[in-house]
Parts: C-alpha cells; sequence; structure tokens
C-alpha cells in the first residue's frame, strides 16, 4: 500500500515546533531538524519548498489549533451555563484546569517565538498571529459585553481591552513558568485573571 507521507509530514511539523519554542526560528537549521525528525532533506524538500513555507505551514497550524481550542472550550461552556458571566469564568477556569495538569513548565507559544524574531518571517506569515489575536479579542470581548448586559461591571472598561488581558496574561505567564521552572504559575495567574473578572462584575454594595 503506498504511504501519502502524512505521518512524516507532521513529524517534521511537530519537531520543528518544538525545536523553535526551545531555541528560536533562527536557531533552527534544516540540517538539525531532519535529524531530529529521523527524516531527510529530501523528504523535507518534498513536503516544504523552503524554510519560509515550513514557518507559514507551522503557524497556520498552531493558529488552527488555538481557536479550535477555544471554540472547544466556548461550547464546553454554553453546555453548563446559560448565565452568560459564568460561560465566561468557565471557559477561564477550563484553560485552567488544562494548565493545572503540566509537570514542567509550559514550552511557550509559538506566536510569541515568531515575534520576537519578526524580521524573519514575511507580511503573510505575520498576519496569522494579528488575525489571531483579533479573533481572540473579538470572541471572548464579546463573551464579556454579553456579561456585562447583565451584571454593569464596577468599573468603566472596555471589554475588547479586557479579553486582551486574557491573551497578555497567558503570554506572559509562560515567560516567567520558562523563566523560574515553575510548572504551576500559568495556572495561577489564570485562577487571579477569573478572580478579577468574577470580582469585576460583581455587583457592588451600594447596589444591593
Amino acid at each position: 500500500m503506498a504511504r501519502d507521507g502524512t505521518a512524516t509530514r507532521n513529524k517534521i511539523l511537530d519537531t520543528a515546533e518544538a525545536m523553535i519554542l526551545d531555541q528560536g526560528f533562527s536557531a533552527t537549521s534544516i540540517d538539525r531538524l531532519v535529524e531530529r525528525a529521523g527524516t531527510t532533506k529530501g523528504s523535507f524538500f518534498h513536503h516544504f519548498d523552503s524554510k519560509a513555507v515550513l514557518a507559514y505551514t507551522l503557524v497556520e497550524r498552531y493558529a488552527r489549533s488555538d481557536l479550535d481550542l477555544f471554540a472547544a472550550n466556548r461550547a464546553r461552556a454554553e453546555q453548563l451555563s446559560r448565565d452568560p458571566l459564568q460561560r465566561v469564568l468557565l471557559v477561564i477556569g477550563l484553560y485552567k484546569e488544562m494548565m493545572e495538569g503540566l509537570t514542567e513548565p509550559y514550552p511557550g507559544c509559538l506566536f510569541a517565538s515568531y515575534l520576537y524574531e519578526a524580521n524573519l518571517f514575511d507580511d503573510h506569515t505575520l498576519s496569522v498571529i494579528d488575525d489571531t489575536y483579533r479573533e481572540w479579542r473579538t470572541i471572548l470581548g464579546g463573551m464579556l459585553e454579553q456579561a456585562a448586559e447583565v451584571y454593569p461591571p464596577r468599573a468603566d472598561i472596555d471589554c475588547a481591552h479586557l479579553a486582551d488581558m486574557f491573551t497578555g496574561s497567558l503570554e506572559g505567564a509562560f515567560i516567567m513558568s520558562k523563566t523560574l521552572k515553575e510548572p504551576q504559575l500559568v495556572a495561577n495567574q489564570l485562577g487571579l485573571y477569573r478572580d478579577f473578572i468574577e470580582l469585576l462584575f460583581q455587583p457592588s454594595p451600594a447596589a444591593n
């Protein structure tokens, strides 16, 4: 039976992602990549015309997986509650639960790794990151706006900025977790963000 090469392609992608998260894109040579992946240069160029094509394929795959995970967590939250605030808290809680299972520091975010070396990538590749961050802002910001309609926040806030705070908290926590070698740091930061959201939308004593 003929082999379609999917397993080899995925092995190259998985290995490349791990190497880039560990040492950066510029330090990830094709020679070292194929050695680590247990394949050949011929196989690499059969699947990817260049290292630039690999870079785009990787970040596009990462973005799709990122948004798929958020969609799955959102769908789960909608199954568990009809309350818009509880749905937001559940989504954050599901991410926190996932991070609580770490025994090693989270390897990091591919988006951040690319942005550290942004001069190495073309606009087409970087636009994937831009589009994904904006999609996160739109989706989570929309959920927060629905919560704000039912539970007016205790401070004058922009829900889009509040959604960005979630992304920023994750990115910063990934860096600190690796630096301090504390696997639970990401989950702890997500817990604090969830607490902040809960307090922000809690009715003030004067309203009771």
